[in-house]
């Protein structure tokens, strides 16, 4: 008789599981299906595995012999997962606090069992409150118990919003988190163009008056153009950000781009700072063009584009984020394949000015040579690689292949966490 055991069966989302499978026949095919429901539509994955001479399976052992993913991974079947629609869909609940539970189906010759495997991202004990206070729009995860706590403020990127899945993983992690929207969500402008850097200042600022973090300490983290805006707020504001946590960032500064407001354009202004643009990559650049990535073929590769500019040596100059102003820890996250830009070069340029400026604080830097731009959350699926951007609506890929983005989703986070332990020791 079939039996599916799920270890451990319920637990934070980031906590590798093991899945293994006992009861049929020696060698027999064994094939394993999984269901999900994400906001409301279904995830499926299946792989077909050989038992072995006891009539085991071991997902962290066996590698599928077909199926919707290849090699051994103990959380193929989860980040293999599509909804076989069209377009991009979320991957989480709207509310955070409902558990993920994902079913799965092992089936051998007229056998067959069911078990559950459920992911949380709110541990006991994290709150929930919007942010609608001067001007801010966000919200905070307050991480479980009394004591004074760490924070974080996040960022998103191009796609605008407010990441509330991260901040809730950060809070159940032992982090108070802010999630601070920017643009792209309810009571924000639309459009990234001309935003203010002012206005993230407000948000350290008043994070810190909100939860009295621990040694007054306030990491900021952002994604994309969300890790372009935390290098130049470390930049900015030294003494208010205690550790800057880089995903796939920029070391120049750039213009709209994706997000632009039409009437602007994508090589109008980004970021302002006491009410002027900051001068970007595009300005006054002799090379700089968007025919790679307007003429490319479909998908369109953003990178491609970004890369002309780099052959500017005084307008990258001009546009470079000055990261020998931080003042505090620094991590950089890159993919070698990233579609949207070269992360992995932006990235070795920013390790390398704060290196050459003998920076007093340590500077860590993961790459993941194949790895895209999509490089997010751990254990969820890494399959929706080509979409239509979220403002522009141009179809876009981010790079990478699912299995690599997987691996590197969940190697990131936890060198996150070891950093921030450090970070704050």
């Amino acid at each position: 008789m079939l039996q599916i055991s799920v270890e451990p069966a319920v637990a934070l989302i980031d906590v590798e599981r093991r899945i293994t499978i006992s009861g049929a026949k020696p060698q027999a095919k064994v094939t394993v299906k999984t269901v999900t429901n994400r906001a409301g539509h279904d995830w499926t994955s299946e792989a077909v595995f050989e038992a072995d001479a006891q009539g085991a399976v071991d997902l962290t052992r066996d590698a599928p012999v077909s199926g919707t993913y290849q090699g051994i991974s103990a959380m193929g079947l989860i980040w293999s997962q599509n909804h076989g629609g069209q377009g991009m869909l979320p991957l989480f609940h709207q509310d955070l606090s409902q558990v993920l539970e994902t079913t799965i189906t092992a089936s051998s010759d007229d056998d067959s069992s069911d078990a559950l495997l459920v992911q949380t991202l709110m541990a006991e004990g994290v709150t929930r409150e919007e942010v609608r206070v001067n001007g801010l729009v966000g919200t905070l995860y307050r991480a479980a118990g009394s004591e004074a706590r760490p924070a974080v403020m996040i960022m998103n990127g191009s796609g605008g919003g407010v990441n509330e899945p991260r901040a809730a993983l950060y809070a159940s992690r032992g982090y108070h988190a802010l999630a601070l929207g920017y643009f792209g969500a309810e009571g924000l402008r639309k459009y990234i163009s001309n935003t203010p850097l002012e206005y993230f200042e407000k948000g350290l600022d008043w994070l810190r008056d909100a939860v009295k973090p621990k040694d007054d300490f306030v990491a900021v983290s952002g994604q994309s153009r969300g890790g372009e805006l935390v290098l130049l707020l470390g930049a900015t504001y030294p003494q208010k950000v205690s550790a800057v946590i880089g995903y796939v960032p920029s070391a120049f500064v750039h213009g709209g781009q994706a997000a632009a407001d039409p009437a602007l354009g994508r090589d109008g202004p980004c970021w302002l700072y006491q009410g002027k643009p900051l001068t970007h990559i595009w300005d006054n650049n002799r090379f700089a063009s968007w025919k790679p990535y307007d003429d490319g073929p479909q998908p369109r590769r953003n990178s491609a584009a970004m890369r002309t500019a780099l052959a500017d040596p005084e307008a990258m100059r001009k546009a470079r984020i000055p990261v020998e102003k931080i003042a505090g820890p620094v991590m950089l996250i890159s993919g070698g394949d990233d579609g949207a830009w070269p992360s992995d070069y932006y990235s070795l340029l920013v390790q390398s000015s704060l290196l050459a400026a003998n920076h007093a604080f340590p500077v860590e830097w993961y790459n993941h040579p194949q790895a895209g731009h999509s490089i997010l959350f751990p254990y969820v699926p890494a399959t929706q690689i080509v979409h239509a951007h979220p403002v522009n609506g141009n179809l876009t890929t981010m790079g990478g292949e699912a299995d690599v983005n997987a691996e590197a989703n969940a190697a990131s986070w936890q060198a996150v966490l070891q950093f921030l332990s450090q970070a704050t020791a």
